[in-house]
């Protein structure tokens, strides 16, 4: 067995999916399957398991697993300590965020990130739901709270956040303005269902008292940026962050409620596992995105 089998086969075990392994090798799929065969061939055993629906792997990959990705990420980091001998770090950050925190954090401090560290490329994959970010091949993620699994780290990135609570003026033509968090039982809401089924409880604070509110009405999403464009359309009100809503209130084309329940808060976090040594690129950018909290 060579490195670059164990390379192939280490790609394999880490996403579980042939398509997602052969994308990060660089190669097709189908020359990924055929190369495990080979190797399966003249191992005389079976390292994966897979059927048209799934990838597992056997007992005798999982040992193999357990035993040699940590070999490969201490060589991973070995390269890495190259940077160091160069004036400014030099690969690629694959980064995971939801599309709002790509939208109003993320992207732009990547995008000056990278006019001061020409060296780096950037990869963004927007997904709204949470996976294993190491399995998965992210160097690091971005969302909203700080709750994160203990083997990770969370930095506060980009500026606090403040929610909103939005509808149409003709919308509130045809319904009353609610004046506490709790009248908009009463009122069409537009509701945001999580990847996971689960519905958000809209949050509020005043005071010191704290809300948390289950709203109701005919339509549901699962993207903010949507609920935003139904609420334009008049189809209820919708709870979204502040910075997607300003310049549509300004422009008197969306009606705020509730303001003085909606405090700032922390808002986004860049999660990234506790490794004892971070890759280069990521650690310029948490350097990075640490300068620039406000």
């Amino acid at each position: 067995m060579t490195p670059a089998d164990l390379a192939i086969f280490l790609a394999i075990a880490r996403h579980l999916s042939f398509r997602k392994a052969a994308d990060d090798l660089g190669v097709t799929a189908s020359a990924l399957s055929h190369a495990l065969r080979a190797l399966e061939n003249r191992l005389d055993l079976r390292l994966v398991n897979r059927t048209t629906r799934s990838v597992a792997l056997t007992e005798a990959g999982t040992r193999l697993y357990e035993r040699v990705a940590p070999a490969f990420r201490d060589i991973d980091d070995a390269l890495d300590d190259l940077n160091n001998f160069r004036g400014t770090p030099v690969g690629t950050l694959r980064l995971n965020a939801a599309r709002t925190s790509t939208q109003l954090v993320l992207l732009p401090i990547v995008t000056r990130f990278l006019a001061s560290h020409p060296s780096v490329d950037v990869e963004i994959v927007v997904d709204n739901g949470i996976g294993d970010m190491v399995s998965d091949g992210f160097d690091a993620g971005v969302r909203f709270g700080e709750k994160v699994a203990q083997d990770m780290i969370a930095l506060p990135i980009g500026s606090r956040q403040r929610s909103a609570v939005v509808a149409s003026p003709g919308f509130f033509e045809k319904y009353p303005k609610p004046t506490t968090p709790q009248a908009l039982k009463d009122i069409p809401c537009i509701r945001f269902r999580f990847n996971s089924g689960r519905f958000y409880a809209w949050e509020f604070e005043r005071g010191g008292i704290e809300l948390t509110v289950e709203v109701d009405g005919p339509l549901t999403l699962g993207d903010q940026g949507l609920m935003v464009q139904a609420a334009l359309d008049g189809s209820g009100i919708a709870y979204a962050f502040e910075g997607q809503v300003q310049g549509l209130v300004a422009d008197g084309r969306l009606v705020r409620v509730l303001e003085d329940w909606c405090p700032y808060y922390s808002g986004f976090y860049l999660y990234y596992p506790s490794r004892r040594q971070v890759p280069a690129p990521l650690r310029a950018f948490i350097d990075f995105a640490r300068q620039g909290r406000v």
